[in-house]
This record gives structure tokens, C-alpha cells and sequence, in this order.
């Protein structure tokens, strides 16, 4: 089995194959997939990394790998009021939801409980299929170290 070790910036060759997944399973370091060419793979990645769409993994053998979006059920809430977009973000971010803020918009990965309270707010949630690329948040971790030890 392919073992995915690694994500990898700056490359200009060719890849392997892909590897379209869900926003849930982007965000695990270690899982068991199926590359869109069907084989299947493991992924051994650093603990918090969090894949996006266009990412590129390397597996141990040194095969490259494209990481996709795969589409999702999500809501989304166009609304040109900033007041009330601030309004729901708020409100969502408080109960931890994942948010795709977008210049004028919201997205998130659809509940009815959700919709019903942005609703409550004023304003109008579409239903569509999309990928879902929610904010990596203040405190955002890549599997990088992030400080040096010279304290």
C-alpha cells in the first residue's frame, strides 16, 4: 500500500494521480483512502495538518499527489449588509462551526439547526454542492513548528 508521508511545496513535475476528499477527512493526519486512480493509500501525515484543495502530498516511494476538494452539501448566505453577515459569523463561529467566508458571503457544511438560526437572523441560506475551503482559523497549525526554541 502507497504510504503518504508528507506535503510538499514548489514542485513542478508531473503527479501521480489525486486524491479528492471531504473536509473532515482533510483535516486527519492519519487514514486510510482511495486515490482517484482507485488504489488505495495510507495517509501518515504530521499531526494538525490540514489538507486544502491544490495541495501536493509526496508518498514514501516519492510518487506526488494532488490533493482535491471533494463537493460537499454546504450553505451558503450571499448578504451585502455587513452588520448582519458579522451577524452570523459571529453567532456560527461561536458554536465552533467551520466558516468559508467569502467577500459578501458564508459558507458552511449544511445543518438544518444552522440554517434555521442564520434564518432567524434575517437572512436567506441557498443549499448547493461545493467544495468546502473553511478559514484556517487565529491559531493555525500546518504541522509545522512554529517557534524556536531560543526563549
Amino acid at each position: 500500500m502507497l504510504e503518504i508521508i508528507e506535503r510538499i511545496e514548489d514542485y513542478t513535475g508531473t503527479y501521480f494521480t489525486s486524491l479528492t476528499l471531504p473536509f473532515d477527512q482533510r483535516q486527519k493526519s492519519r487514514l486510510r483512502v482511495t486515490l482517484d486512480n482507485g488504489n488505495e493509500a495510507s495517509l501518515i501525515l504530521n499531526r494538525g495538518v490540514v489538507l486544502r484543495h491544490g495541495d501536493l502530498l509526496r508518498s514514501a516511494c516519492g510518487e506526488v499527489i494532488e490533493v482535491r476538494a471533494s463537493l460537499e452539501s454546504v450553505s451558503v448566505v450571499h448578504e451585502l449588509n455587513s452588520h448582519l453577515l458579522s451577524r452570523a459569523c459571529y453567532h456560527l463561529g461561536n458554536r465552533h462551526v467551520p466558516l468559508q467566508i467569502g467577500d459578501g458571503s458564508l459558507c458552511y457544511l449544511h445543518d438544518h439547526v444552522l440554517d434555521d438560526m442564520v434564518r432567524s437572523l434575517g437572512l436567506v441560506v441557498e443549499h448547493r454542492e461545493a467544495s468546502f475551503e473553511p478559514e484556517s482559523g487565529a491559531y493555525k497549525n500546518d504541522g509545522k513548528h512554529q517557534h524556536t526554541h531560543e526563549h
